[in-house]
């Protein structure tokens, strides 16, 4: 996308410039800090850079690099963070402020000590050190309390590792509440002090106080200095609104601190990270509005908030109501790091959206349909002209086929995209009918669109044989039919339906329903919850320990939560191994992973999602017919994966086509 000069007379809010203590943002939009696992070593290399450097190109504002970056040695959870501990890091740094600077971004570092969070049995393997002995669930560490020793240390770490930041030509840095050890420090949850760190709200903000103090001192005036600040941690025995702001005013007093990046709720377990912290699939866009406007009403120092929105329009309402100064996209960046350049251009229609999937907090910083974002090293996230157009023709309209369409018609090929259902999007479709998957559909709509865009000739209701390809003359063939539910394993198969049955509503639920999950992935929990939803005695089982362990942990917690509410049982570390019929009744037998017993379950229903068969009779016929076209299949008609692994696959081969 072509750069644009921002300008403050600007209609649209998210354009228009904004100024922090001298730092001149050219827009309203940031990418917050995140773990996006691609540290060499704890050292932001090529990768880390690349990653980064992409949404700076694309026109963001400000990117925030170094999510939960370690300030100490006993601030490590084992591998994944940047290490601001050493000096070694400072070149690197540096490294990455010019190239994001030479984009026209402004760049700031979190710089955070874990404390509780931490962990003892890897990194370095230290103590985890806490205000208090209390142990968190999530980390499943047990803290020493920190004696004063310990505090001035982390004080001083802070201050250095501020230092080694600005030293690297870096604008500004963050430190972190939540759960984290400033914020251990300010919730009387974890902090059952009695001494001059403990007690009072006074008392609890004394070390935050302390950081933010030595932090300015060894910065200067002429630095950005932000907290990432919790403005209510929920529940009545953490810290509260009213609480959390007292403690805000009196970090604002202090003069220290810029800017307040304001977050909601607690992250001591995966389920309130998912619930309470980072919105999963089951919670609404941008959830935590209503609590981000009333700290800013509040507060005089400038508000960012990031939190659940994923769409430009909810941006824009979010500055244009006041609620916020700034507005953080950080996952909507991860699927389209050129968001605020297509803003810009008059383009938003183009704008790949983020569907709220949350791979991206399973798989690295993977979007679940953006195979280019982390991979900006490898495959980039430009697709350059073909030298020499030539004719293609893609099988099968699901996310594979219609990425390779897509790809190929930005090569400049003449292509054909057919498709035998009566509309595109494959097991989307099925997907998409699932509680709280609705927003999948975006994927397709997307897609849909750019073919258009690009011309794409799409033939819809139209079954394709080999002969039927060999007429049409190509250069290029894709063969992307995608698969069908694999039930022809099961004895007894004939008894069963597919989770693609139950969720469409081609087959009707009746009575008691067995559901068995084989692929840990969505299908199996997403139909289990339907059928409880609808009113029906549902039992999952899987021959994995725990179920939907193929699943990001915000939805699969999601999932266990909603089975516990809906009363629906889950056995695990079952195989099933036949199916038989019993009168007017089923009997499932299913085998023990662990001890190898077998045990029968009686249900009106039994529902198998075991992945798909690849659909390969087309590939197969067109590869004996010895035709001289380049010849290729991607997605489930290969293997049973998942829905990025398809996409990848369409995306690095069409590249090169």
């Amino acid at each position: 996308m072509q750069m644009f000069a921002p300008d403050a007379r600007s209609a649209d809010p998210l354009l228009r410039p904004f100024s922090l203590r001298g730092l001149d943002l050219r827009n309203r939009i940031v990418s917050t800090s995140h773990a996006s696992m691609l540290d060499d070593g704890g050292m932001p290399g090529e990768r880390y850079m690349a990653y980064h450097e992409e949404k700076a190109r694309g026109g963001i504002g400000m990117t925030m690099i170094g999510g939960s970056a370690m300030i100490s040695r006993d601030s490590s959870w084992g591998g994944g963070q940047l290490n601001l501990a050493d000096d070694a890091v400072i070149p690197h740094l540096a490294a990455m402020a010019d190239r994001i600077h030479g984009q026209g971004a402004a760049i700031m570092c979190q710089i955070s000590h874990l404390g509780r969070r931490a962990t003892a049995l890897g990194g370095a393997w230290l103590p985890a050190i806490a205000p208090s002995r209390v142990r968190e669930t999530r980390t499943r560490s047990f803290p020493k309390e920190m004696d004063r020793a310990d505090i001035d240390r982390v004080i001083a770490d802070f201050a250095a590792a501020a230092r080694r930041c600005q030293e690297a030509g870096l604008d500004g840095v963050e430190t972190l509440t939540g759960g984290h050890l400033i914020g251990q420090f300010l919730s009387p949850r974890t902090n059952r002090r009695t001494d001059g760190f403990g007690g009072s709200a006074a008392n609890r903000a004394r070390f935050a106080l302390m950081v933010h103090e030595a932090v300015r001192r060894a910065v200067g005036d002429d630095f950005v200095v932000g907290i990432r600040y919790v403005v209510d941690e929920g529940g009545t025995d953490g810290l509260t609104a009213d609480e959390a702001l007292e403690i805000a005013r009196m970090i604002q007093a202090e003069g220290h601190v810029d800017l307040f990046d304001c977050i909601y709720g607690r992250m001591d377990s995966d389920l309130l990270l998912t619930e309470d912290n980072m919105p999963g699939m089951f919670q609404p866009q941008a959830p935590y509005l209503a609590h981000i406007r009333a700290f800013r009403q509040a507060v005089s120092l400038p508000v960012l908030h990031a939190g659940g929105i994923r769409d430009v329009a909810t941006a824009r309402h979010v500055l244009r109501d006041g609620i916020a100064d700034l507005v953080g996209m950080t996952r909507a960046h991860i699927a389209d790091p050129h968001l605020v350049a297509k803003i810009a251009a008059g383009v938003e229609d183009r704008i790949r959206p983020c569907v709220g999937a949350s791979y991206c907090l399973y798989r690295k910083a993977h979007c679940v349909h953006n195979p280019a974002t982390t991979r900006e090293t490898t495959l980039g996230h430009a697709i350059p002209r073909s030298p020499a157009p030539r004719r293609a023709i893609v099988v099968g309209g699901g996310p594979a086929g219609m990425e390779a369409a897509r790809v190929l018609a930005e090569r400049g090929h003449r292509v054909t995209l057919i498709e035998a259902a009566a509309r595109l999007g494959g097991q989307i479709l099925v997907a998409a009918k699932a509680p709280g998957r609705r927003d999948l559909l975006g994927i397709i709509d997307w897609r849909r669109s750019e073919l258009g865009r690009l011309g794409v000739d799409v033939r819809l209701n139209t079954w394709a044989e080999a002969a039927d390809i060999l007429a049409e003359a190509p250069d290029i063939v894709v063969v992307a039919t995608g698969g069908i539910p694999d039930l022809d394993w099961l004895e007894g198969a004939e008894h069963c339906h597919s989770t693609w049955d139950l969720l469409t509503g081609a087959v009707a639920a009746q009575g008691e329903v067995l559901v068995y999950d084989g692929t840990g992935r969505q299908a199996a929990p997403s139909c289990a919850l339907k059928l409880a939803d609808a009113g029906r005695t549902v039992t999952l089982a899987t021959p994995d320990a725990v179920p939907a362990t193929e699943m990001p942990y915000q939805d699969a917690t999601s999932f266990r939560k909603r089975f516990y509410q809906a009363g629906l049982a889950t056995l695990t570390d079952l195989a099933l191994i036949r199916v038989e019929r019993r009168g007017n009744r089923l009997r499932a037998t299913l085998r023990n992973e662990m001890t190898g017993a077998k045990r029968s379950l009686d249900a009106a229903q039994v529902v198998v999602e075991h992945g798909t068969l690849p659909l390969d009779d087309l590939f197969t016929e067109l590869h004996e017919s010895g035709e001289g076209f380049a010849l290729h299949r991607i997605g489930d008609a290969v293997a049973s994966r998942d829905l990025h692994a398809s996409i990848l696959d369409a995306y690095r081969l069409c590249l090169g086509l």
